[in-house]
């Protein structure tokens, strides 16, 4: 008689392994430990042999009798049915071998060593949270051009991280060309393909009383200490964010009212003059994290080995009720360029000096870090004097530039 689920349900094992038959060669194998399993016994160029059909309950009776009619049909067609399944087994390893996430994360780890930790987060995060759920189990040789944009629904969130995405899966192919798995990058065939980037736009409040209103926001900020520090410094001192998450304590100098540090995006030496307003902010954060390597440690690291999130800074701003389309902590140095300039009537290659970027003199020759360094300490104070009396409510008056 044919098997029943209620017949399989129902079976008992007993103290040697034994057979159920069903019909068509297929049987039902009970070991002692009570595990049952589907067989299917054939013969192929005159040999008798028996292939697995699944474990039961996982495999239902319905699913092992459609794998032995398969069987059944690829015998009848001269393929014996346990060399076709080793031929696919072995089909999908070597094509998991040389998918697109396995092939990644190979250049991810040959490629990414000698980059700073926050770079190699963001990276790996791109892959794992917008690249692999989509194309991460393809093997790379069959992905298409067509099926990369399938990352595209990054750009709703973010037109930026979606062109880094892009970038990253074209350094991806190009490394997959040099190891011989894919004869091309595909990714050239996409140019175009997603919305222009605005290169170099972060929002900033410009206007001195929106500013004010900002510096009060930071003052009320009720989280962490740590990060209420930061935000207090970023005005003041208006370098890149990275720079100041990533400030260590042995480049600041107290007395001297100087952080000293190299600029890695143009790996330049930079001289940071403290106004009083920094001083006491580092002189109240030092015996917190003092005895640590970095000014403003992560949360989750307290003796100072690791530098505070990239998010950090970013989440508080939300948190107080500032979008991201009113100010960015990036958007501290436009805050900064554009008050000093066009306020507070500053000549602009003090800006600029301050600013850490490339100011050229009437011969083309690029200023040393010390360039104007007394005049940039007197603006420095000046810029947070300025800030606290837009905190404190002063009335503002333009500042009418000399010609």
């Amino acid at each position: 008689m044919p098997l029943t689920d209620t017949a399989i349900r129902n079976t008992k094992p007993t103290d040697k392994p034994y057979k159920m038959q069903d019909e068509k060669g297929m049987y039902l194998l009970v070991t002692p430990s009570g595990s049952k399993y589907f067989r299917y016994n054939y013969r192929f160029n005159g040999k008798r042999k028996t292939l697995a059909l699944g474990t039961y309950p996982v495999t239902t009776l319905k699913e092992a009798r459609d794998k032995r009619d398969t069987a059944k049909r690829q015998i009848e067609g001269g393929i014996d049915p346990n060399e076709n399944k080793k031929a696919i087994k072995q089909s999908r390893a070597e094509n998991a071998a040389n998918s697109f996430e396995v092939i990644a994360r190979e250049w991810y780890e040959r490629n990414m060593t000698d980059k700073s930790e926050d770079h190699k987060k963001r990276a790996m995060g791109l892959f794992n949270r917008d690249i692999f759920p989509y194309i991460g189990s393809k093997p790379i040789v069959d992905i298409k051009p067509i099926e990369l944009l399938n990352v595209r629904p990054i750009e709703k969130r973010a037109v930026e991280t979606a062109h880094r995405a892009l970038q990253i899966c074209g350094q991806v192919f190009r490394y997959a060309v040099a190891t011989g798995r894919v004869d091309r990058d595909i990714t050239p065939d996409l140019r175009g393909s997603l919305k222009q980037a605005k290169a170099g736009v972060f929002a900033a409040i410009t206007d001195p009383k929106q500013v004010g209103e900002l510096l009060r926001s930071i003052d009320s900020y009720t989280g962490s200490f740590v990060v209420k520090s930061a935000l207090q410094l970023a005005p003041l001192i208006f370098v890149r964010p990275g720079e100041l998450r990533q400030a260590e304590w042995e480049h600041i100098d107290l007395d001297a009212k100087e952080w000293r540090y190299l600029v890695t995006k143009t790996n330049t030496q930079h001289i940071v003059p403290l106004s009083k307003q920094a001083i006491e902010i580092l002189t109240q954060i030092k015996p917190l994290t003092g005895n640590g390597r970095f000014v403003f440690p992560s949360a989750r690291t307290p003796n100072g080995s690791r530098a505070m999130s990239d998010v950090a800074l970013l989440a508080a701003m939300r948190r107080m009720g500032i979008t991201k389309e009113e100010m960015t902590v990036h958007g501290f140095r436009a805050m900064a360029r554009t008050i000093l300039d066009e306020v507070l009537g500053f000549r602009p290659d003090f800006i600029e000096h301050q600013l850490a970027h490339t100011v050229k003199d009437p011969n083309g020759r690029s200023y040393n870090r010390t360039a104007h360094l007394s005049e940039r300490h007197k603006m420095m104070q000046h810029w947070s004097d300025y800030l606290d009396s837009l905190k404190n409510g002063a009335q503002v008056i333009p500042f009418t530039k000399a010609v």
